[in-house]
């Protein structure tokens, strides 16, 4: 089975999805696919910011089909290495919406203006 995934660093967001016995090399394989950034010049973290480990697969930090679904992914961080060390780690919130103006409040609640 599947599992998804949002890898986020700055203000770059990258969807993806794998099997639950993918490694975290196998992985950032795929991210290099995309960003064109070698394996070794990226760090993933799990959602408590835990380094992940090359040879571990994705169910090890509990990255499974209960945990990771598509309209739950899981969030993992993301960090690149820029002029020999690795970038701190940095995923920039997503903006709010604005608040609902007072009459969609009330209609929102089941009450009529």
């Amino acid at each position: 089975m599947d599992v998804f995934m949002m890898i986020r660093r700055k203000k770059t967001t990258i969807f993806t999805d794998a099997k639950d016995t993918t490694t975290v090399h196998e992985l950032k394989k795929m991210i290099e696919g995309i960003l064109k950034v070698p394996p070794k010049d990226q760090r993933l973290f799990s959602k408590d910011s835990t380094v992940m480990e090359d040879d571990k697969q994705l169910q090890d930090y509990g990255i499974t089909v209960m945990t990771a679904k598509a309209q739950q992914p899981a969030v993992l961080g993301l960090a690149l290495r820029i002029d020999h060390d690795f970038e701190p780690l940095e995923m920039i919130p997503y903006s709010q919406p604005p608040d609902l103006p007072e009459v969609m409040k009330q209609e929102a609640n089941g009450q009529e203006a």
